[in-house]
């Protein structure tokens, strides 16, 4: 991992804005789900130890550019305070003369939350001016937000421009995880991809399948590859202006690429629909693939047995309606048996599958961002994390991930 970190630089008794990713869901005035919050704890801790006085800012939701109370981090801090042990007070904005009092007057070792950061429409802007503003309320950035790491917004790269700035202990994390599987995984190395549309992971797929043995694809996109192969998937969802790529991708591929020998279909996408396990090429009439069935799990897990290093982004059908969850939570559980091999989730529904699966405790890593482990696993520079200090130049880990 090539950028400095908290550990890197003397941050005892400074100001610290740490950008955090607590875009945590909401229900009656409540944080329901506080994974996010849970994984920056480390990096807060670290801080506290070090007597800094941490000012903490994030996004939540999409607020477009204006304050709205149902978007309020209030709830976060509460349940932050909660989980720190100590309190943490509340801003009533992120800039501006009292935000600045604020920042000035709360003492070492102590904790404050700016309000929503998209309560201003400069922060997506990247706005030099409001990063300026950020940037004035500390004397360190730390960047803690890998999720929102591929947004070139003013809390992620803006400030970096006007303070040092580090990685805190969870975008390490991220970082050296992903940038491991790219640039030097223990092998075999197999990648599974799955989710609704191969146009979402055709830069992905480009990208690994220099670095892969193999790519197990399942999910809707499959079908996009099934139908190129001649396949006839009835009323599945396919992306048939991408048929010519994925035929390009089947040639490019070769014996890497590993599909599904069957499938669930439905009469329509509901949990109460009539459905039936099928080979490939007897989907009927008018039906639609929903799940991949219990020869391809048999085939995939066969795959994966032998595997050291597995990354996997996306699950393997509709898996949010339960009849039709059983091949994703097949992989999380074939994951988790895994000995002795590093198995890396990117983030996004895969997370909430290996969660809902009961295995996530049994995963390497957990990647907290959906959409920037796949620009990562593209191949992609993440703004927020180019705007960094480096620790030295060009490590052999950026150089692979960043590769082609």
């Amino acid at each position: 991992m090539n950028k400095r970190t908290v550990k890197d630089i003397d941050i005892a008794n400074k100001r610290v804005l740490v950008r955090l990713d607590l875009n945590v869901p909401l229900e009656n005035g409540a944080v329901s789900d506080d994974t996010r919050i849970r994984a920056a704890l480390p990096t807060l801790q670290f801080l506290l130890e070090h007597n800094s006085v941490l000012i903490l800012c994030s996004h939540l939701g999409r607020p477009k550019g204006k304050p709205d109370p149902k978007y309020s981090l209030r709830p976060v801090a509460e349940r932050l305070g909660q989980l720190l042990g100590c309190p943490v007070k509340m801003a009533p904005d992120c800039v501006g003369p009292v935000v600045e009092h604020m920042t000035r007057k709360i003492p070492r070792g102590a904790v404050l939350l700016l309000e929503n950061l998209r309560f201003h429409a400069e922060e997506e802007a990247n706005d030099p001016e409001f990063a300026k503003a950020l940037a004035s309320l500390a004397e360190v950035f730390v960047n803690d937000a890998f999720g929102s790491a591929h947004r070139a917004h003013a809390s992620t790269a803006g400030v970096a421009a006007y303070l040092p700035a580090v990685a805190g202990l969870l975008m390490e994390k991220e970082l050296t995880f992903l940038g491991q599987a790219l640039s030097a995984p223990a092998r075999p190395f197999v990648a599974v991809l799955g989710g609704a549309k191969v146009s979402d992971k055709i830069g992905v797929i480009h990208n690994l399948l220099k670095k892969v043995d193999l790519l197990l694809i399942g999910g809707g996109m499959a079908n996009t590859f099934l139908k190129a192969k001649g396949k006839a998937v009835a009323e599945s969802l396919v992306e048939n202006d991408k048929l010519d790529e994925a035929r390009t991708l089947i040639s490019k591929c070769g014996s890497k690429l590993i599909l599904p020998v069957d499938v669930v279909v439905a009469d329509s996408m509901d949990r109460e629909a009539e459905k039936r396990t099928v080979s490939i090429d007897a989907v009927p009439f008018g039906w639609r693939i929903l799940d991949i069935g219990p020869q391809s799990i048999k085939r995939f897990a066969h795959h994966l047995q032998t595997a050291r290093t597995v990354v996997w982004n996306g699950p393997m059908g509709v898996f949010e309606l339960e009849p039709f969850a059983t091949g994703t939570f097949a992989i999380a559980h074939a994951l988790a048996e895994l000995s002795g091999a590093t198995t890396i989730i990117g983030g996004g529904d895969s997370a909430s599958a290996v969660e809902r699966a009961g295995v996530a405790d049994r995963m390497t890593h957990i990647s907290t961002g959906g959409g920037a482990s796949l620009e990562f696993l593209e191949g992609r520079k993440l703004p927020g994390v180019h705007a960094l200090a480096e620790r030295y130049k060009s490590s052999a880990i950026e150089r692979g991930a960043h590769a082609g």
